[in-house]
Order: structure tokens, then sequence, then C-alpha cells
């Protein structure tokens, strides 16, 4: 059925989260309050700082809260991105080559952080890369060959 921008956009807030190769962190903003921010999008209105903490803790930044991007390693704004999409309990999470950025050491330390994060929360991940290192640590692969979706397990 059709929906409206309005609806979509609705639809995307409440059910999806985003993960890109390039974070998208708001430069001006703290971890907590790119967090947060992502939070009141999604409509949540009370409890948002200690909600946006408890995300940034379970990925590794407890002590990174009042930090901006730039005070932050690719590997740190990435797991940002990566509580930010978790804001508003999606039901999944597309995440677009979100080691792409990163070294072998903080990409392993991401791919682990999205496997163990789907379990906690109960939300799917979507993940594109193409980093076959990644591949053996999902539960389900899909390639495209000769254009063609083919399951590789």
């Amino acid at each position: 059925f059709a929906m409206d921008a309005e609806e979509r956009a609705r639809v995307r807030a409440k059910h999806m989260g985003f993960v890109y190769q390039n974070h998208h962190l708001l430069a001006e903003f703290s971890a907590l309050e790119n967090v947060m921010l992502a939070m009141r999008i999604a409509g949540q209105t009370s409890d948002i700082a200690d909600a946006a903490a408890a995300l940034l803790t379970e990925v590794g930044l407890a002590e990174r809260f009042e930090h901006t991007p730039a005070m932050l390693s690719g590997g740190e704004r990435q797991r940002v991105a990566v509580a930010r999409a978790l804001a508003g309990s999606p039901d999944v999470v597309l995440a677009d080559e979100p080691t792409g950025n990163l070294d072998r050491a903080n990409a392993e330390q991401v791919t682990q952080l999205l496997t163990h994060l789907a379990v906690q929360h109960a939300t799917a991940f979507l993940v594109v890369t193409h980093d076959e290192q990644a591949f053996e640590k999902y539960d389900r692969v899909l390639r495209i060959e000769d254009g063609r979706l083919v399951d590789h397990g």
C-alpha cells in the first residue's frame, strides 16, 4: 500500500535504524546528544538521557559521553552511530558498509558488536559489506552473483 512522505518517515523513525559507512554524526553534538536526538526523533520523551547513556555504555563508550565526533577515533564514532541506530528500539537496523572506513581491529570489534547487539536487542541487522572476513560472524549471508541474490548460509 502507498504511504505519504510523513507516514514513511514515521515508519523509518519507529521501526528502522541506520548505520552508514561514514557515521554521519552531528559534529557539534556530543556522543550522548547524538543518541538523544535520535531518541527524540523516534518519539521517545522520557528518560532519554539515561537511555542514551545506557546504549553508549553498552557499545563500550561509558567514558566518552561528552566527546564530540572530532574527539573520537573512527571505531568510536562508528560505535556511537550503532548506539544511535538502536535509539528507537527498531525492528531492523540497516548497516551500509559499517566497517568500510575502519582498520582491521576496529572492523572486527564493530562486527562482533553488531552480532552481540542483534541478540541483546532482538533486532535484525541487515549488513551490506564487501568484508569477507565478517561473513563468518553473521547468521546468514546472501551474495549478489550475476545480478541474482544467492543464499550462502
